[in-house]
């Protein structure tokens, strides 16, 4: 069938005007489907009301407002859900709810509306049925509503902009409509909704339908939105068609890896909720694939994000890794620019396109500002290669990686203690620029905000196992003197933080060294990271690990990210706190490096938990208040989800209580004091990648030891070593 002929209308004034009361949100949660770089956000009715919610392309929304009425009303949900793959939304919703004293005469409650939504091709299709389920025959008037404002996602996120593009006038057809936005980036931008049947009438933000259904008939309407129409119009075969390809898409990227399978079959959906999430969040770029970091406000290219996530799984599946690696050190800053936050060497923090980074408004086109980036690169280089044994790809990087650790030194050479430390260059960037980016997330112990730059005490770590990594590498290659002077450097500075951040008197870690070199004397999850990197001495880890296990740190669902007690501390803040599911894992992943286990295994038990609560899917954070009997954990109201870096979590998690490592380079397994999860009897790792061969573990409970035995076919040339 050929495109449908859209006839323009006169332009509409912008801004468009305010939502209609009729599209107030259903006051349950919101739900998300992503593929490549368009994602979509709604309700439980599948509704779009021009919040924060929309369809977007990206970085861009292209579509602010799509809700259905019956009869001129929202209809009333019965319940809503995604697929256990990610890949479809299905919302059920009734024209009125049931009357208890039944009312046999009337309508109410005979009408089943089914809603469902999938993305692919940076297209959305939506199937609609109407079924009716009473005895006659009924009309059922249904409307959609629909409008595109085609904000930047930095003004749906609040920012305020002087001026915009134009809106064009709608051009309407027969069944489709096309809404238009010029920039002033001079890109146009275009949205096109087109119906399966014929509306009864249309016009530039309404399609309205008149259903005859005869007793217990139905009927199905066929709606998709892309940038462009289709050749074919909607309908039922499309749709099939699309949904095919994207549960094709998600299953091949679950299966993926090793599998993981427990005697708990709720822990089990927690996993595969998780590996569903990462997958979903995956983007197949020329690099490879690219774990984008949660949706809504960062379905992007981050670089910590991402690598990260690539920590949490690379025991499982070194591909993210390598997709990783690939993508930021073709990204590498190789020039000096203010406004980006960029010097030589330095690892990208965030890559948008909407029209605000197009004309410079923002910084984020190409953004730099993220100290810990560039030192955590070479860390996650360290790690893959340990992990696969392929200096191949390290071969392929070693220029950005001598171009990283470049800039490692020169920053550090450029502070007085020889510390790793961040200024922002531009009024538009990051003020604070490590994991915790908040703008009051790095203060004193009086709450004072400090002077810069600031040297924050995770970052020390990263670098002191960035210089390890590089020394190790040097090593590799031959090039004695190089890594003789990376190893010296790193001990140097691993003395230098333990000469300047630890506070005796608490004993605990500085959260911070200011610009003047005194200490933010503040306790916070930050040192959870150090210990993970290896750095403290081990009477000192110990004593930051009995911290974090305990109460004021330790809400009962998870870490916090700062200490109750401290100045600044709000369990509703974003990073004065709050629990975060990622920062949390690396803290237990530095707790087992120093041979705590039974307080991981306790971790790992409150963050499932916390994930039941959850419907088996972890935000990005929530809220920190003490755990109470009876009552769940609170979210935060605006947190990501899914978001890459907490579905990670469990797995870098469990890895902590398996004590479980895979070195590549020696075709070996070791599995040092494992633990399993609280009320979990038994667990396998089962088709785990060594080199080129595939290896299965089973982990059983006996008593109060877990034994640890290969299952299946063992290759001769891996060596297993088991430490109980």
């Amino acid at each position: 069938m050929s495109r449908p002929e859209l006839v323009p209308e006169d332009p509409v004034p912008d801004p468009a005007p305010p939502p209609d009361l009729s599209a107030r949100r259903v006051p349950l949660r919101m739900y998300s489907l992503k593929h490549g770089d368009t994602f979509l956000v709604a309700d439980a009715l599948g509704n779009i009301a021009g919040e924060d919610d929309g369809l977007f392309h990206n970085d861009t929304r292209i579509l602010s407002r799509s809700v259905i009425l019956l009869g001129g009303r929202l209809p009333s949900l019965l319940g809503a859900g995604l697929s256990q793959d990610n890949a479809v939304f299905t919302s059920h919703a009734t024209n009125r709810t049931p009357s208890p004293l039944g009312d046999e005469g009337m309508p109410d409650g005979a009408i089943h509306l089914q809603r469902a939504m999938l993305l692919w091709d940076d297209r959305l299709y939506q199937q609609i049925r109407v079924e009716n389920f009473g005895q006659g025959e009924v009309q059922v008037p249904l409307a959609i509503q629909f409008a595109a404002d085609f904000r930047d996602m930095f003004e749906v996120r609040g920012a305020t902009r002087l001026r915009r593009g134009r809106l064009s006038g709608p051009e309407i057809g027969t069944d489709a409509v096309a809404l238009g936005y010029t920039g002033l980036d001079k890109v146009g931008r275009r949205a096109v909704i087109r119906f399966s049947e014929t509306p009864e009438r249309l016009d530039g933000g309404t399609a309205e339908f008149l259903f005859r259904l005869p007793g217990h008939g139905a009927v199905d309407l066929y709606v998709e939105v892309g940038a462009e129409a289709a050749e074919e119009a909607p309908g039922r075969d499309r749709f099939r068609a699309a949904c095919a390809r994207a549960r094709q898409r998600m299953r091949t990227l679950s299966r993926h890896g090793t599998v993981l399978r427990s005697s708990g079959r709720l822990f089990n959906d927690w996993i595969d909720k998780s590996r569903a999430d990462l997958s979903v969040l995956v983007t197949e770029l020329p690099t490879g694939p690219y774990p984008y970091a949660g949706i809504p406000w960062f379905s992007t290219t981050f670089g910590r994000d991402a690598i990260i996530t690539a920590l949490q799984t690379l025991w499982l599946s070194p591909a993210p890794a390598q997709g990783v690696l690939r993508f930021l050190a073709s990204r590498q800053a190789r020039e000096e620019s203010t406004f980006k936050d960029a010097q030589p060497g330095k690892i990208m923090h965030e890559a948008r396109r909407g029209e605000m980074v197009a004309l410079g408004e923002l910084p984020f086109a190409e953004y730099y500002g993220g100290v810990d980036t560039t030192p955590l690169f070479i860390m996650l280089a360290g790690a893959y290669a340990s992990r696969t044994g392929d200096m191949a790809l390290i071969d392929e990087l070693w220029p950005a990686l001598l171009r990283a650790i470049g800039w490692v030194e020169r920053r550090a050479d450029a502070n007085s203690g020889g510390f790793l430390d961040y200024a922002r260059n531009s009024e538009k960037g990051l003020a604070n620029q490590g994991w915790k980016d908040s703008h009051d997330s790095v203060f004193h112990a009086d709450g004072r905000f400090p002077d810069g730059p600031i040297a924050l005490v995770e970052v020390q770590g990263y670098a002191f196992a960035a210089l390890r990594t590089m020394g190790d590498f040097a090593a590799q290659r031959g090039l004695d003197d190089e890594a003789t002077r990376w190893r010296v450097r790193a001990e140097a500075l691993r003395a230098a933080v333990e000469e300047r951040f630890w506070m005796e008197d608490q004993g605990f870690y500085a959260l911070a060294l200011d610009g003047h070199g005194e200490p933010c004397r503040v306790r916070a999850s930050n040192a959870g990271h150090l210990l993970y990197c290896g750095l403290p001495a081990p009477d000192r880890a110990a004593s930051v690990g009995r911290q974090l296990l305990d109460t004021p740190f330790n809400s009962g669902w998870g870490i916090r990210t700062l200490a109750r007690g401290e100045a600044n501390f709000n369990p509703m803040s974003y990073h004065n706190g709050s629990v975060w599911p990622h920062d949390g894992a690396l803290c237990a992943a530095g707790l087992a490096r120093y041979g705590e286990r039974d307080g991981v295994v306790r971790l790992l038990s409150g963050l499932f938990e916390t994930a039941v609560h959850f419907d088996m899917r972890l935000p990005e954070l929530f809220c920190g208040f003490p755990r109470v009997r009876g009552e769940g954990p609170i979210a935060y109201p605006v947190a990501c989800l899914p978001q890459a870096w907490a579905s990670g979590a469990v797995f870098m998690m469990l890895q902590a209580c398996l004590g479980l490592r895979v070195d590549g380079r020696r075709n070996r397994i070791t599995v040092d004091r494992p633990r399993l999860p609280i009320g979990i009897e038994s667990l396998s790792v089962e088709a785990l990648p060594v080199g080129p061969h595939r290896v299965t573990l089973g982990f059983q409970r006996i008593g109060d030891r877990v034994v640890v035995s290969p299952q299946g076919f063992r290759p001769p040339e891996i060596d297993i070593i088991i430490r109980m």
